[in-house]
Parts: structure tokens; sequence; C-alpha cells
């Protein structure tokens, strides 16, 4: 198969997908949690006698709180998001819930994050991406240093990188409207995750381009590039699959608490494995075709046509 001559539809297709994701972001916008926009999350279980998230909705408007976020975790337990309770605030809304059964529920959990320590989350999230990317450029670049333009292999990386991160922010922003799902401190972790997978495919290809550009130098480097993509397409896509499928058992019997994160997780697997194949190696076929030239003198003609 020639993994290399499909570059013209996927290529496109991933730009496409990753503006789109871009979209996402600001219409409908990440379901943001309150590690990020601060606020009071309390875990509620009522036992035997479950109100429904309609009831409870309606008793926490009662309470103050027409903001809030109510979200069924099952057995009788609801997931409870509003502003800052302070120190009275979660007793008003315990007094609402106890009077739609007569029993007051159990709290499992009241976590409070304040506007600063939100702010301070937002930077730090930002900083760990930014900071993995750049490790992750220079880490390349050292590592194919025997390679003429090793910086390519680098950017390239960076390049599927940035792309596995659009597009998994862009489905948690679909998520987030569909079945609520949150962005959070946790998400972070495995957006680091995902970046660590993404990178380490990518490396598995470029790792045999490098091989096999020692071993047949006069070799045309695109056919050099798709004989290393089928050398190692198998070896990826059993990783991958592998992995997905431990990924997927947890996300199904694992609980609610895990399922956030192992959505991030099994997406990162998915797309990181598509984009070592049909982004990152064929961003460097481009490159060498000299897709990257052009690109840079199409720019300022742009820039006159626009002016």
């Amino acid at each position: 198969m020639d993994f290399v001559a499909l570059r013209k539809i996927f290529l496109p297709i991933s730009a496409i997908i990753a503006v789109i994701s871009v979209v996402l972001l600001f219409v409908p916008g990440l379901n943001l949690g309150i590690d990020f926009v601060s606020g009071t999350s309390t875990t509620y279980d009522f036992q035997d006698a479950d109100p429904g998230t309609e009831a409870i909705n309606d008793a926490l408007v009662a309470a103050g709180h027409p903001e809030a976020i109510v979200q069924n975790l099952g057995d009788g337990q609801y997931f409870v998001r509003t502003n800052d309770l302070g120190n009275e605030g979660k007793n008003v809304i315990d007094a609402e819930l106890t009077s739609l059964t007569g029993e007051e529920p159990t709290t499992l959990e009241t976590v409070t994050v304040g506007s600063s320590v939100a702010d301070d989350t937002v930077r730090n999230a930002i900083t760990a991406v930014v900071v993995a990317a750049v490790f992750v450029m220079f880490y390349i670049m050292y590592a194919f240093r025997t390679v003429p333009g090793s910086y390519r292999y680098a950017i390239s990386a960076v390049i599927a990188l940035v792309h596995d991160v659009l597009i998994v922010l862009g489905v948690f922003a679909i998520l987030g409207v569909l079945i609520n799902v949150q962005v959070n401190a946790i998400f972070i972790v495995g957006v680091l995750t995902v970046i660590g997978y993404s990178v380490n495919d990518t490396i598995v290809i470029f790792d045999r381009v490098r091989e096999n550009v020692t071993l047949v130098p006069s070799r045309d480097f695109r056919l050099t590039v798709n004989a290393s993509i089928r050398e190692s397409i198998i070896r990826s896509l059993g990783t991958s699959i592998t992995t997905a499928t431990v990924i997927m058992a947890m996300l199904l019997f694992g609980g609610q608490s895990l399922r956030d994160f192992l959505i991030v997780l099994l997406l990162g697997v998915i797309i990181g494995t598509y984009s070592s194949i049909f982004v990152a190696a064929q961003v460097l076929v481009s490159w060498d075709e000299g897709a990257m030239r052009r690109f840079t003198r199409f720019i300022p003609r742009l820039r006159r046509r626009t002016s």
C-alpha cells in the first residue's frame, strides 16, 4: 500500500478536522470543571429515595442556585456543581434537598476551588502542555541529530502532536454538550499522556525512517518513508489495539470517576496512531518535496492580495 500517495487526501482532511476543533473550542466551548472556573462541587447519595434529576434541579433553583449543574451518577448518587457556596450555602441546599424525600442525603464529597486557585490551574495547565511540546521537539532533534534535517522530524512530530490535542479538545467540547463531560485537572493529566503516546508512536516510524535513510541513502525519500511505514505499521497497530482494548474495558467497568480520564486516553490512542502515519510522516515527506518552501512563498502573495 502506498501510504505516502494518500497524503493528498488525509492531510487536508486532518487540517479541516483540526480547524473544526478550534471552532468548537469557542462554540459551544469546553465544559470546564471547577478546577478551571472555581466553585463548589458536591456528590450526594440519596440511598433508597431517589428524587430524580429534575426535582434536584428545582430544589437548587429554590435554594438560589439556578446556575447549578446536576449529573446523575446512578444508584441514587448525584454530582452537583454550583458557584462557591461559602460557609452557609451548602446548608441551604441540604435543607432543600431534604425536603424532597424527607431524609437528608449523604454527602460523599465536597470540593471548593477559589477563583485564584482556578486561575493558577489554567496557567499551569497551559504551561505544562507548552513545556511538554518544547521538550519533545528538542528531544527529537537530539535523537535524530545524525540524520540530515533533524529539525524537520522534530517539527513534523510537534505538528502531529498539536493536531492530536486539538482534536481531543474538539471532541470533548461536543461530549460536554452531549453527556456533560468536564475538563478538569485530571483531563490535563490525560492530555499530557496523549502527548507522550502520540510522540512515542511517531518516533517508532521516524526511527525506522532514520534506519532506512542510513541503509539506502540513494533511495527517493518518499519511497523510504513509505517502506518505513509498511515495516512498522503492524507494531504500531498491535500496540494501539492492545492499549485501546484495556482502556475500553476500564471505561465500561471502571466506574464514573475514571470516565473522563479514560475517554481522553482512548481518543489519544486512536488519534495518535492515525496521526503518526497520516500526519507526521506525510508532513515530513511534503517538507522534503518542497511544500514548506511553496507555502512560505505563498504567504507574501496572499498578504499582497488582501492588503
